[in-house]
């Protein structure tokens, strides 16, 4: 069996066109997206800060920098979850988002949680 490591934060993600908030006429698609973060590693861990990189259809890049989650920092044992939604507002039908996760173990390790690169995209944009 293969040891686990001791900072290992697994990210998950599900996102959701909402069109009752997105106006295309005038280039705003709202998307929500959910993350659930699972510790796998053995150290228990608080998130401190995210640092997404959003990208939309044009080409253009948002870098977002900030406190915790959805006004939250929480800390997670080894196997805890921890799951929050949030949403994006883009100019394009399509995008992407990507970052991490800052996190600080209990042993005072400071360690990034890569969040991998997932689609925005309005229901039948992409096939």
């Amino acid at each position: 069996m293969k040891d686990k490591l001791p900072y290992t934060i697994d990210v998950q993600v599900q996102t959701r066109f909402v069109p009752d908030q997105s106006a295309p006429n005038e280039n705003r698609y709202v998307f929500a997206y959910t993350i659930k973060l699972h510790n796998a590693g053995i150290q228990p861990a608080r998130l401190l800060t995210r640092h997404w990189v959003i990208t939309d259809a044009n080409g253009k890049v948002e870098e977002v920098f900030g406190e915790g989650v959805v006004g939250e920092q929480p800390w997670m044992r080894p196997g805890d979850d921890y799951e929050y939604t949030s949403g994006a507002v883009l100019e394009t039908a399509v995008g992407t988002m990507q970052g991490s996760y800052q996190m600080m173990a209990d042993d005072g390790t400071r360690f990034e949680a890569p969040i991998p690169t997932f689609t925005l995209s309005i229901p039948r944009t992409l096939h």
